[in-house]
């Protein structure tokens, strides 16, 4: 296989990186990521935040990589799903930046099973796609990743972070607060809502808010912090018991003996303890995706790009962007 040297774009929400990898090796991982100061992500707010550092993150990436932009064989952009806003200024960048060189349009879920199939080192995994945006369990098939099972209304990561505005100051991702205030905490029922193979995670968000708003207006404070403590280790606990049944559930559906977790909340310990205690029981082994490449990055964009190049697809005829480009709608020409 010639070496080439791929540039990826991602830009889907949040963050904006520009990742750099040669196919055997990530050469450069740059990001800058748009906080808000209250809730959560300002679609209008990205888009400024992305235009303002996207020339200052190229330049780190390049720096990082030891190239120049004239090296790169291939460019690759995250062209879907996400915020329209934000795919807009991957679009348009790439075009900038690319000249005429190829352009692959890279499917975002895609990209974050190959990165972690490219560092976990498996093969054929179920995979269990958990972030801010999406919570989907995936297995390759006949040319597509397919969808086995999904949230049908917020994504887990969603939850968990509206649920931390709510019941603390915490502006940011709530799943590290989360897991720290779980620590020491006991069971409170909350909804476990499992519909065949999908799941629904509203529900126990606004059971576990109204707990808090109703419970915890008379409370002391050390009370209030026992019942914090509480509502953390229970939310935890129904969220990822639902995950670890409809992924066992998968896994032997399928017939495969590997799971890959990723997406910004395979940072959870507690979620990794539950698949790596069914997957044991099951004669499977649990692969995970490295936290600093499990949120939002360039470099999985770049290496899906290479995958596409190398299995023969062909650049994009339109650089375009589709926000609603779901896992099972991408083409998938290298597994097989």
């Amino acid at each position: 296989m010639i070496t080439m040297l791929s540039l990826g774009i991602e830009c889907t929400a949040h963050t904006f990186g520009i990742g750099i990898t040669d196919g055997e090796k990530i050469l450069a991982d740059a990001k800058d990521m748009y906080k808000p100061e209250k809730g959560g992500i300002h679609p209008i707010e990205a888009k400024i935040h992305h235009e303002n550092v996207k020339e200052k993150v190229l330049e780190e990436a390049l720096n990082k990589a030891k190239v120049h932009l004239n090296d790169i064989d291939i460019f690759s952009y995250s062209a879907g799903p996400g915020l329209p806003p934000c795919l807009k200024v991957g679009v348009e960048f790439v075009s900038k930046i690319s000249g005429k060189k190829p352009v692959f349009a890279v499917n975002h879920p895609v990209a974050h099973i190959e990165i972690g199939r490219f560092l976990a080192k498996c093969n054929d995994p179920i995979v269990i796609y958990v972030s801010g945006g999406n919570t989907q369990i995936i297995g390759y098939a006949a040319g597509r990743y397919r969808v086995f099972g999904e949230t049908e209304d917020i994504a887990i990561g969603n939850a968990i972070d509206t649920f931390m505005r709510e019941v603390t100051d915490n502006a940011g991702f709530g799943g590290p607060m989360m897991e720290k205030l779980a620590e020491g905490g006991n069971y409170i029922e909350l909804p476990y809502v499992v519909k065949g193979m999908d799941l629904s995670f509203s529900g126990i968000l606004t059971s576990a808010t109204q707990k808090w708003k109703k419970e915890s207006i008379e409370k002391s404070e050390r009370d209030r912090s026992v019942l914090l403590s509480d509502l953390c280790f229970s939310f935890q606990e129904t969220c990822y018991s639902m995950l670890t049944e409809v992924t066992e559930r998968a896994l032997a559906h399928a017939g495969k003996t590997e799971v890959l977790v990723t997406g910004g909340v395979a940072a959870s310990k507690r979620l990794r303890e539950m698949l790596d205690i069914m997957c044991r029981e099951r004669g499977a082994k649990l692969f995970v995706c490295p936290v600093e490449y499990s949120g939002d990055n360039g470099a999985m964009i770049s290496i899906t790009g290479l995958l596409m190049k190398n299995s023969g697809q062909k650049s994009a005829d339109k650089i375009d962007f589709n926000p609603k480009w779901r896992t099972d709608e991408a083409e998938i020409t290298w597994m097989d």
